[in-house]
């Protein structure tokens, strides 16, 4: 596989996994009932806990697949590389749920969190139909209706178990 694709999967799958996992997470928090400097704390802690966790994930996987393919040691040079871009736009894309929470209270903050990640689900997508030469709208919209079943589990699992 080319290294631009591979980049290209690395920073697509950071980006939606970023706002899926964030936005489900605090929405199941928020409707939980936790209080609101926890769902900020919580969102802020878990963007940075997590982006480590994927960057360490595809460095390791990258490495394998690479040892694999040459039967031996490689430079990890490239699968460092992708590692680092995995931890920087996960936290950059986490921001955009946690945002709201930064700024907003209530409802409004829920609202903004869930509202601007559903936008931000269906830019990727265009950005990812236009540079596939797919169709960018069918792209946006599919990547809103599988990222939005995240909002819905974090919803429902934080409506059926309430904040301690």
């Amino acid at each position: 596989m080319q290294t631009s694709a591979l980049y290209l999967r690395t920073i697509i799958f950071g980006i939606t996994d970023s706002l899926v996992s964030t936005v489900g997470l605090l929405a199941g928090i928020d409707v939980a009932g936790a209080p609101h400097a926890t769902l900020a704390l919580t969102g802020i802690v878990y963007a940075f806990v997590e982006a480590f966790s994927m960057a360490v994930g595809n460095f390791l996987s990258e490495e394998s697949a690479e040892e694999y393919t040459a039967k031996g040691a490689v430079n990890p040079r490239s699968a460092l590389a992708g590692g680092m871009a995995m931890f920087v736009v996960f936290v950059l894309a986490a921001f955009i749920p946690i945002l709201p929470y930064l700024l907003f209270s209530t409802w409004v903050a829920l609202a903004g969190s869930i509202g601007f990640s559903i936008f931000a689900l269906f830019v990727v997508g265009l950005v990812s139909g236009r540079l596939a030469e797919l169709p960018m709208l069918a792209r946006g919209v599919r990547m809103v209706v599988l990222g939005g079943a995240a909002v819905i589990i974090g919803a429902i699992v934080g409506s059926i178990i309430p904040a301690i």
